[in-house]
């Protein structure tokens, strides 16, 4: 395990504590959550990003063309 130390602004400080106190956990480990949920967020946007670039937006419209078309029923909008 590494350990870093970061300078913060006070008021970003006392925003930490309060968030890690309402979820009951140390500062240490809900800046280990957040830093991992950052991480996964990315890492998830450029999978679908990847993706995205291999897409065939004809092969797209030809799927959602198959999709009938009718008025939403009711509690659709």
């Amino acid at each position: 395990m590494t350990t870093l130390n970061l300078r913060l602004p006070n008021s970003i400080q006392r925003h930490l504590q309060e968030m890690a106190d309402r979820d009951g956990v140390p500062i240490a480990q809900f800046v280990t959550s957040a830093v991992a949920e950052k991480i996964s967020a990315l890492t998830a946007e450029d999978y679908l990003r990847a993706r995205a670039g291999r897409a065939d937006p004809a092969e797209f419209r030809a799927i959602l063309d198959k999709v009938p078309q009718r008025a939403p029923l009711a509690g659709d909008t």
